[in-house]
């Protein structure tokens, strides 16, 4: 009979080794989904996570994608761990997201075809704060009515994708594009283009944002009392109302500079490589995300790591859908598994296995 036993602390090793045995798991599940769909399960791994960035033919074209993929990734990620660390459970940053790239890129296209340096930073700022205000309505309906953040976030992506679809259709789209929905090509006009820095590195402002990112999150929660009250507050909560930490200010923080960077997450990703405003803009990265920080620990260097490694499954699963052939369900199944595997492993951190003898009633 197995037992599971209560650590009186989480423990180190595990804690650190659960993120490696569940990619190991998930390759393993994933390479039997592939042999079941009638595919070489070792050659659809090797395409997903060698491939890209070590084949000849592939990884000119695969190595800048990376940052480009892992840029949103990160940049998201590094918003929703401050917030689960606290507790609090944002998981609408989708939602978030898709309204910063249409109040960025409102803006630019308010401004065209006027050319000026303060046009990019300008959509930037209306990015951040459309990300802002989306997040502020959970965080607001949280403290004053008590209602569930989860809840009220994630069915508010659904009211940010209607409203997607409704300004490309409208006051957004291009009047030139012969009626088809969608704005402008933003990576066409100069002034609010979101280009590479350095050309063939897939680096543009959105990568550079999520590095500076990591860097400050790591550094808050080291060094800052913020960061302190942050861990404070999702480790022990009522040691955190002892030490007068006010519950309302910490979800109106956490949420709001969790849709401050989807918001700048979207907007970058609107005016570089997606280039404009469509109905089908939304790709999932809010919810890609939510791995991503729990893959990487909730942790700043983690989710560095975690999101490379997610944007390495993008590239290959594309790289997977042409050349073999798989289905696009299978790789989502597959990105999937990470967290499924991840929580389920999850257990040994906290919990001991145990053999016991069967008791007799």
């Amino acid at each position: 009979m197995i037992r599971l036993e209560k650590r009186p602390t989480p423990s180190r090793f595990w804690t650190a080794a659960t993120p490696v045995l569940a990619v190991i798991a998930t390759m393993v599940a994933g390479g039997l989904m592939f042999a079941a769909l009638g595919k070489d399960p070792l050659e659809a791994i090797r395409t997903i996570f060698w491939d890209p960035l070590f084949h000849p033919q592939f990884a000119g074209y695969s190595r800048p994608q990376l940052l480009v993929k892992a840029g949103p990734l990160i940049l998201i990620a590094i918003g929703l761990s401050l917030g689960f660390r606290a507790g609090v459970w944002n998981i609408g940053a989708e939602g978030q997201y898709i309204i910063g790239a249409i109040c960025g890129a409102a803006v630019g296209l308010a401004f065209y075809p006027a050319a000026g340096w303060y046009i990019f930073p300008l959509m930037v700022i209306a990015g951040a704060l459309g990300g802002f205000v989306w997040a502020m309505i959970p965080g607001i309906l949280r403290t004053r009515f008590n209602t569930s953040e989860i809840l009220v976030s994630l069915l508010l992506v659904y009211v940010a994708q209607a409203l997607l679809a409704s300004v490309a259709l409208g006051v957004l789209r291009n009047p030139q594009g012969g009626g088809f929905p969608g704005s402008r090509n933003l990576a066409q006009y100069p002034a609010a283009a979101n280009l590479e820095l350095i050309p063939g590195t897939g680096m543009h402002w959105g990568v550079v944002a999520a590095f500076i990112a990591v860097i400050a999150s790591f550094v808050l929660l080291q060094r800052h009392i913020l960061g302190f009250n942050i861990r404070l507050s999702g480790q022990a909560p009522r040691a955190a109302r002892f030490a007068g930490v006010s519950p309302t200010a910490l979800v109106l923080t956490c949420l709001g500079v969790s849709g401050v960077l989807a918001g700048m997450a979207g907007l970058f990703e609107a005016a570089g490589p997606s280039g404009k405003i469509s109905i089908d803009f939304a790709s999932g990265y809010g919810f890609t995300a939510i791995i991503v920080a729990f893959l990487g620990r909730l942790n700043p260097v983690g989710i560095l790591l975690a999101g490379l490694l997610m944007a390495l499954t993008y590239i290959g699963g594309e790289l997977a859908q042409f050349m073999l052939g798989l289905p696009k369900a299978s790789i989502q199944a597959f990105q999937g598994m990470l967290l499924f595997f991840l929580l389920a492993l999850d257990l040994t951190s906290n919990y001991r296995l145990r053999l016991a003898k069967r008791e007799v009633a």
